[in-house]
């Protein structure tokens, strides 16, 4: 049995300082558009663990994924959970633009990272400030149901499991993984590689939201800088989600 979910990609992020979501930048890397945020490709793959496992998913889920080639704007892309936990988003020409794996189980103990202030102004990234052991900037908010909604009406998202936005969705959480980091350094244009998240439990209307990043890694690779970060998110004190997640802070084009 396999579980599949259809939707039509949008670029959620055609205004954000990431400006490989933008046509123009994007199209002098080689792509052809401005490139759908990888997170929010991660929360159209999280659809089919739902429908498979429901609110089971948000409490003790693991799911991983990879980012091979670019979703679009307006492309149609389906999301599908095959019954051994392949997990896979494909375009409408059939390639596959993302892949992983998905499952529920026990989870490993979180790491209970070290905060920080976030720097105030941002400095401008380079390879020493993301140094591994480097801790970024902590992120502090509360859930809001109203903003939520609308989050989940950018990225097509019509399960009842998130109340109409009194549940976070993970989608939502992953994107921290990204703000932690451009919180703490000024960056350029960078894409969003991969993400290995382990959910332990929902974010609700109302609670105070911690998010904690630490650097692992930063390394060069075929010409593109590579960092590694491990995150963690809790709402009001409780660990609701933690992940190793990967991108390319400088690809090789912008390295003039």
């Amino acid at each position: 049995m396999a579980w599949e979910h259809e939707v039509v990609a949008f670029n959620t992020a055609t205004e954000s300082t990431n400006r490989m979501h933008d046509d123009a930048v994007a199209a002098t890397f080689g792509f052809r558009g401005g490139l759908v945020p990888g997170v929010d490709v991660w929360a159209y793959l999280t659809r089919p663990c739902v429908d498979r496992w429901g609110v089971e998913f948000l409490e003790r889920g693991t799911m991983e994924a990879r980012f091979l080639l670019p979703v679009y704007d307006g492309e149609v892309v389906v999301s599908r959970l095959d019954d051994d936990g392949a997990l896979t988003a494909t375009g409408p020409d059939g390639t596959v633009r993302a892949q992983g794996r998905a499952s529920v189980g026990d989870l490993p103990s979180v790491r209970d990272l070290a905060t920080a202030e976030v720097p105030d102004p941002v400095p401008p990234v380079e390879a020493a400030l993301l140094a591994p052991g480097t801790v970024l900037g902590t992120l502090r908010f509360h859930h809001r149901a109203a903003p939520a909604r609308q989050y989940l009406a950018d990225v097509r998202e019509d399960s009842d499991v998130y109340e109409g936005g009194a549940i976070a969705h993970p989608g939502f959480l992953a994107r921290q993984a990204n703000y932690v980091l451009s919180s703490s350094v000024r960056l350029g244009p960078w894409i969003h590689v991969s993400t290995r998240a382990h959910h332990r439990g929902t974010v609700r209307d109302g609670e105070l939201v911690e998010v904690r990043g630490v650097v692992t890694d930063e390394r060069e690779h075929k010409g593109h800088r590579f960092v590694d970060l491990d995150v963690e998110v809790t709402a009001d004190g409780r660990p609701v989600w933690s992940a190793s997640h990967t991108a390319i802070w400088r690809p090789r084009q912008d390295r003039a």
